[in-house]
């Protein structure tokens, strides 16, 4: 009897301890991170337990260069910070970071400065709550980029198009040449909230700049309507979500996907 009791109150707790995690994401309102904060990740696998500044990784500085493709497809970079379990000899081995922070196309572990001196260049990533001057200001790289009205401010997709950033999806010896294939064509995804519109789902924007294999087949099944989902999904960092409110457009303008007129 004792046995069964004892049982009885475990499952009570756990779930318990399951509704709490549930609900522990609701109930309060976040501040909305900085232009320049938003897309941040901090990279703290080791940096700390060797008595080193963790890394704070900008992917707007990135962005202004690269595809996501190339990073987390051609480099191996994981989808969430700290997953790719990143170490120094990886990028002394000319992996992940060090695939261009070799000193030829970005600035490595060190420079040298008027052929004789070397000069450290680990507070340049190691930078987490310290007062590092990048190369890039980003109020000034950016002031003349077209706005947007969340996440960095900066509508991206504008900026391409009018020729402000050309990004680069090759990294040299890394990268393979691909061969183009066509995008399907745009599709509906109903909304299942009355009078929310529609989504139009553009797959050449997404493939443009993440290429198919980023979204499938893990994140998304490869044929339409197999994998099921909702908004709380995404709001939970899946799916859509994977990217959205991380790095690409956060959730706060819903037309920015809902976009079909409501008749």
């Amino acid at each position: 009897m004792k046995h069964k009791i004892l049982v009885m109150v475990l499952l009570l707790m756990v779930s318990a301890s399951a509704v709490f995690a549930a609900n522990s994401n609701f109930g309060t309102k976040k501040r909305m991170p900085r232009p320049e904060e938003f897309g941040n990740v901090i990279i703290n696998n080791y940096s700390e337990k060797a008595n080193i500044s963790p890394v704070v990784f900008k992917h707007w500085v990135h962005r202004t260069k690269f595809t996501c493709r190339v990073c987390h497809v051609d480099l191996g970079f994981a989808m969430e910070a700290g997953g790719s379990d990143i170490r120094e000899a990886d990028n002394l081995n000319h992996l992940y970071c060090g695939s261009c922070h070799n000193g030829k196309d970005a600035f490595g572990p060190t420079t040298r400065e008027k052929l004789v001196s070397e000069v450290q260049n680990c507070d340049r990533c190691h930078s987490y709550d310290k007062e590092v001057k990048g190369q890039k200001s980003f109020n000034e790289y950016l002031k003349d980029f077209p706005q947007a009205r969340f996440g960095n401010r900066v509508d991206w997709m504008k900026a391409e198009e009018k020729g402000l950033i050309k990004l680069s999806d090759q990294v040299e010896g890394i990268s393979i040449k691909r061969q183009a294939i066509p995008n399907p064509k745009d599709f509906d995804i109903k909304s299942t909230i009355l009078g929310m519109p529609d989504i139009i789902f553009s797959h050449k924007i997404h493939a443009d700049i993440n290429g198919c294999e980023l979204c499938h087949p893990e994140i998304f099944g490869a044929k339409r309507g197999v994998t099921k989902y909702n908004m709380q999904d995404i709001f939970a960092g899946k799916f859509c979500g994977a990217c959205h409110a991380k790095v690409a457009f956060p959730f706060y303008d819903c037309q920015l996907c809902h976009l079909k007129e409501v008749y």
